[in-house]
């Protein structure tokens, strides 16, 4: 019953934080502010709900290091976005023309952070981690990513293409960062950087959403397969390869920490607890579940 409170929860926030940003929509300055309020609203409900719900220390949103743990999730994003395009600009098919609108790129940080925090604490802070105490790390990344892909389809421009790309990539790459440090700031961080770099920066569509004034004026065209088409750069065959390169990576790291959660109830049960006393030994509050479950660690 836990579970289904904190879906819940979080899909209420979800519609609040839209509903926060649709009164502020065309107005830059006050779209970052009110970003800024609906992210903070977002977290304080997430760490009330599921330290309620399941009686622990949130540690998956640590207080330490956040600020570190942002920027490093914000450089790695905006590197893959970066490889990206300039992966599709050396083929010819993305161009700048110079610069468009600083004041849009101002009130897409804002739409971004919002879209970025809410998503990941709905799909990778309950919804995979629930998942994947039930059946091990592997069958929630396939499950919790092919959902996070078929969402996208209810966007203007989505494509089915375009949707099982961010099956494929997105969800793979954000979780697993998650998956290999344990806490979300890093994975929100991440998640954040790589929309923001695609709608304003470079101002191209993100996921099936119409562009908008971002900082560069720029033109993307040429074969769907390479740009993504409508969908955006997301859609691009360079966005499956880079993300899942970066994916393997922070799977690797996972593996190395003793992270990834096994199929089999033992030894699920046994990895599981090992995270909890992780957890335990970098919180000074409440100790988690000693059966294992509930449980992720900070990065150390």
């Amino acid at each position: 019953m836990k579970f289904v409170w904190q879906v819940l929860a979080l899909v209420a926030v979800f519609i609040g934080c839209q509903g926060i940003m649709s009164l502020a929509a065309g107005m830059p300055w006050l779209e970052l502010v009110g970003g800024m309020v609906a992210c903070t609203l977002a977290v304080l409900v997430y760490r009330f709900v599921v330290g309620r719900t399941e009686h622990r220390s949130v540690t998956e949103l640590g207080g330490v290091k956040v600020g570190r743990r942002l920027a490093l999730g914000s450089l790695i994003g905006f590197g893959l976005c970066g490889v990206v395009i300039a992966a599709i600009a050396a083929l010819g098919y993305y161009r700048i023309g110079g610069f468009d609108s600083w004041t849009g790129a101002v009130g897409l940080a804002g739409v971004m952070a919002v879209a970025a925090t809410t998503e990941d604490l709905l799909f990778r802070g309950v919804l995979f981690r629930k998942v994947e105490e039930w059946t091990g790390t592997w069958i929630s990344i396939a499950g919790t990513s092919l959902l996070f892909g078929a969402v996208h389809l209810i966007n203007p421009h989505a494509t089915l293409w375009g949707a099982l790309l961010i099956a494929l990539t997105g969800g793979p790459l954000v979780t697993s960062a998650f998956i290999a440090t344990r806490n979300l700031w890093l994975s929100i961080g991440l998640h954040f950087s790589w929309n923001f770099a695609l709608g304003g920066i470079f101002s191209t569509d993100v996921g099936g959403n119409t562009s908008r004034p971002g900082l560069l004026d720029s033109a993307t065209f040429g074969p769907e397969l390479i740009t993504g088409g409508k969908f955006g750069p997301e859609g691009s065959i360079f966005t499956l390869i880079f993300c899942a390169l970066a994916t393997a990576v922070f799977l690797l790291v996972a593996h190395r920490r003793g992270r990834l959660v096994p199929f089999r109830r033992s030894e699920r049960v046994r990895v599981l607890t090992q995270l909890a006393r992780q957890a335990a030994g970098q919180s000074d509050g409440p100790r988690p579940n000693p059966s294992g479950h509930d449980t992720y660690a900070a990065l150390r």
